[in-house]
């Protein structure tokens, strides 16, 4: 068989048809590695998009030797005239680390700066459109700012790299119940004073956007007030009344299902029973919380905002177990199921 002719007449029928995602291995330190590779050794992970692996051969061979799997994956310069090999994992190795700097299960600046390279890798493919999509296993901020990381986190710095003015915003997934956030990773005492009518109402229209394109007709949103009981009448705190209760309405005057302020103790109860498609909550532990507790193992991160979709597991590094082979891969998995999703939508359009 001529593998490079095959490679060659399947790319322009398959290239229509199956979108590009680059995967990148997370922190070398943690379960990212043996994650990917278990995932990327199943063949339905391949049969919808045409999997692209970026990343250093040196964390690729630990990954493959703690999961005892051989990837075999087939090596390309660049992804610009990327092929179609079904059943194949493609590789673009950028060798940014060398394999006696990985410390398995433990926070280092190798392995930040290593994630940071990666990060930037991905983007310049994004931006060069070699991309439709990013799914990337669990990252450290901790890592990534010992190695410089000056962003709040690696959205904005994804953000950044690709020349995005907008709003941007962690969502995360489980079970199909969507949340978008008002503020994210910032402290406690800065809540507050970040609570600004025209946020919330980014933080429901990319909520909403979002939701449309993975596939949700008409989404039904439901927004958090800030204070216990939505402020009880303003007895609790006036947010609800003077900022997060108006912008709601003019999202509502948009066009855009929106309701609350809702209490947050009790929203997702109703978001669970699936009164709602997605909730917006006004900062990350209120949302965060009750995700995780609903689905820790199958939750998934979708970054909204940036030029294509960028999805994760919602567990983090797992430094407890790293190196170990008994990291379960559903989340990974969920995270590339929904970037292959969107980023497909995105190509027919």
């Amino acid at each position: 068989m001529n593998t490079r002719h095959d490679i060659a007449s399947t790319a322009a029928s398959g290239a229509a048809r199956r979108p590009a995602i680059g995967v990148l291995m997370g922190d070398p330190s943690g379960i990212g590695p043996e994650i990917t590779v278990r995932l990327l050794s199943r063949a339905e992970s391949l049969q919808d998009a045409r999997i692209v692996l970026i990343g250093a051969r040196s964390v690729l061979a630990a990954g493959e030797k703690i999961a005892g799997i051989q990837l075999d994956p087939l090596f390309i310069e660049s992804t610009a005239h990327l092929p179609d090999a079904p059943g194949r994992v493609c590789m673009l190795a950028i060798d940014d680390i060398d394999s006696s700097e990985i410390e398995i299960g433990k926070m280092t600046v190798a392995s930040g700066r290593y994630a940071l390279a990666m990060l930037r890798a991905a983007a310049g493919e994004v931006a060069q459109g070699g991309l439709d999509g990013i799914v990337f296993a669990p990252l450290n901020k901790g890592a990534m700012r010992l190695a410089g990381l000056t962003h709040e986190d690696e959205m904005r710095l994804l953000a950044e790299l690709l020349g995005v003015k907008g709003f941007v915003c962690e969502f995360n997934v489980t079970h199909g119940l969507w949340t978008s956030r008002v503020t994210s990773h910032i402290p406690l005492s800065e809540v507050a004073a970040a609570i600004k009518g025209p946020v919330i109402q980014d933080a429901i229209a990319i909520l909403d956007r979002n939701l449309r394109a993975a596939g949700v007709a008409a989404p039904r949103v439901a927004v958090a007030g800030l204070n216990p009981h939505a402020g009880d009448g303003g007895t609790m705190g006036r947010e609800e009344i003077d900022i997060i209760g108006p912008a709601v309405e003019a999202m509502r005057a948009s066009g855009v299902d929106a309701r609350g302020p809702l209490p947050a103790d009790t929203i997702f109860v109703a978001a669970k029973a699936g009164a709602f498609d997605g909730v917006v909550s006004m900062y990350h532990d209120q949302g965060q919380i009750a995700m995780k507790l609903m689905g820790f193992e199958t939750g998934v991160t979708v970054l909204g905002g940036l030029p294509v979709p960028f999805t994760t597991c919602a567990s983090g590094t797992a430094f407890d177990i790293a190196g170990r082979g008994i990291a379960r891969i559903e989340g990974l998995a969920q995270a590339l199921a929904i970037n292959v999703s969107m980023a497909s939508r995105a190509r027919g359009r």
